[in-house]
């Protein structure tokens, strides 16, 4: 209950705050237009990094972002949060970008799991639990890494991957609760061998 009351304060302070930068941009504010990026930037990159796996690609497709966030600006109504319109339009830019050079190619890097101890051992036992991670949502079908990425590395809520892919929120749940069974047991063949 407090956890649902934390999630709507931050909803509606984010709203406000992107509205407000939102409407100085429109104004001709361009610093208001750097704030939006600077809260944003690292989300996008780490986003592009899902699809292009390397810092170049990935910056790249930042600035490709931002520039049509800033050129369609105006359409943005203000219903949504504005980080689900701009995840929108990374999401879409993405999936082109990805379907031109015909490759997705899932994050789940190191930043997936929190460091474990200093101990050799623990460190060693976090190395190999991170590449088989890795290994296991890169066999995902790709309708399938995508949402279980924005939901579990970005912690985007079902309803918001449903804006940003545009697929039903039923749908949605459906991909992440068979990605989370595909991966149990991609990661339990793993630790049987």
């Amino acid at each position: 209950m407090a956890g649902e009351l934390f999630r709507k304060l931050e909803h509606d302070f984010l709203k406000r705050r992107d509205n407000a930068l939102v409407k100085s941009v429109l104004a001709g504010n361009k610093a208001a237009f750097a704030r939006l990026m600077g809260f944003y930037k690292q989300r996008v990159f780490q986003f592009g990094r899902s699809f292009f796996h390397n810092d170049a690609d990935s910056d790249d497709f930042v600035q490709d972002v931002f520039i049509k966030v800033y050129l369609h600006l105006a359409s943005f109504e203000g219903r949504s949060l504005f980080s689900t319109w701009l995840m929108r339009i990374a999401y879409t830019t993405a999936v082109n970008a990805a379907s031109r050079r015909k490759e997705y190619l899932p994050i789940a890097d190191e930043s997936a799991l929190p460091s474990g101890g200093s101990s050799p051992e623990e460190e060693e036992i976090r190395r190999i639990t991170q590449e088989a991670i890795r290994a296991a949502v890169r066999t995902l079908p790709e309708k399938y890494a995508v949402c279980i990425e924005m939901y579990f590395y970005y912690d985007i809520p079902y309803m918001e991957i449903s804006e940003i892919t545009g697929i039903p929120v039923n749908t949605i749940k459906s991909h992440i609760f068979r990605a989370k069974k595909l991966l149990k047991e991609r990661l339990e063949e793993v630790y049987e061998k």
